[in-house]
């Protein structure tokens, strides 16, 4: 029997490393590909070509395991659909998720179709998550046996086709299990510590990105209250998002937050901490995924932001490609521009983008 080829994202990490290291004793012929992402704009040398430094690391492990290597130039696809994007979000008042962008649109869609040239039966990545075919016909994503290190929530997005297409060997493993893997292998990057920050904006510096990369300063604006009234000046709508407290320099003489952006007036709303907590939002650029219909589903959990231990919620459609999220219990700095991701058990259900 002819073995299945599988092109594997390697970023140099040992995450990935360590895919294809499984994929190798599971018997897949693997090719290892490295995603050159992002080139340094005019405006400020952001990180070093993904060309660069990760892209060496992985042709090292691939020399040790015997397989091909490649780079593969996804700059365009990364500008177009996550740079861009992440800009464009923040300028608008909402705060972005840059990796789900990023999954959807580059590691998947564009290595797929490169992937496809070399005529790889499958992708695969170093991943904290699993994918199943549920009773229903339905690929899709179930959490990682590391639940401290599962990454389904940036992953919702991916389509039926994609997940059809993709193996994770990673998600099947506890963390410690994976770097041993690495480690018997010979790999250099077995110690490798893991990548926290946004790839193209590696100091966290958002607003200074920003500023960079469109080459206009953030306008200043006016700090108000609910009812509308002046509290102060704030350095510019890109430097915040809701829920945050520090950074805002408000002699308020108690603790306050940032509880609504509003760019139609450049105005950042300032409250009190119970002004954080709501129990609802709508969302849009609905997926489904282990689910046909989410306003179906009955009582799940619906995870807020990647850090979120998730709330059990329900879901009703409100018609034009939005739904409600109504939360049995409040929860805290709803925020439109991430997404909301459900789950049954440990099974994604689909998500999508808050939108309010």
């Amino acid at each position: 029997m002819e073995k299945k080829r599988v092109a594997v994202g390697m970023s140099g990490g040992v995450d990935s490393s360590a895919a294809a290291c499984i994929l190798l004793e599971q018997g897949y012929e693997v090719i290892g590909v490295t995603m050159d992402t992002w080139d340094c704009h005019p405006g400020g040398k952001e990180q070093e070509r993904s060309g660069g430094l990760p892209a060496e690391d992985a042709k090292k492990v691939a020399a040790i395991l015997g397989i091909p290597h490649y780079v593969a130039d996804f700059r365009k696809e990364f500008e177009e659909h996550v740079v861009r994007y992440f800009v464009s979000e923040y300028l608008c008042g909402r705060t972005p998720n840059p990796c789900i962008a990023c999954n959807r649109y580059v590691k998947w869609e564009a290595l797929l179709k490169w992937a496809g040239r070399l005529g790889a039966d499958y992708i695969a990545t170093g991943h904290y998550a699993r994918i199943d075919r549920l009773a229903n016909g339905r690929f899709a994503l179930r959490q990682s046996v590391t639940a401290a290190k599962d990454q389904t929530y940036a992953l919702y997005s991916l389509t039926q086709e994609q997940l059809s297409r993709t193996l994770m060997p990673v998600g099947s493993y506890e963390k410690e299990e994976i770097r041993r893997i690495a480690l018997e292998a010979g790999l250099p990057v077995a110690g490798k510590p893991d990548s926290q920050e946004i790839c193209f904006i590696p100091d966290q510096d958002y607003a200074g990105f920003i500023e960079r990369y469109t080459g206009r300063k953030a306008p200043e604006g006016n700090f108000v209250d609910r009812s509308g009234q002046v509290l102060g000046t704030h350095r510019g709508m890109i430097h915040y998002t809701i829920g945050q407290r520090r950074g805002l320099n408000l002699p308020a003489g108690r603790r306050v937050f940032v509880t609504e952006l509003r760019p139609e007036t450049n105005e950042v709303v300032i409250g009190e901490g119970d002004d954080v907590f709501t129990d609802r939002l709508v969302f849009g650029r609905i997926n489904c995924m282990g689910a046909e219909n989410l306003a179906g589903v009955g009582t799940v959990t619906g995870k807020i932001r990647y850090g979120h231990k998730g709330a059990p919620c329900r879901i009703r459609d409100l018609g034009g490609g939005q739904m409600e999220c109504i939360f049995l219990e409040p929860v805290r700095a709803v925020t439109p521009g991430q997404a909301v991701v459900f789950y049954d058990g440990d099974t994604v259900l689909g998500g999508g983008t808050i939108l309010k």
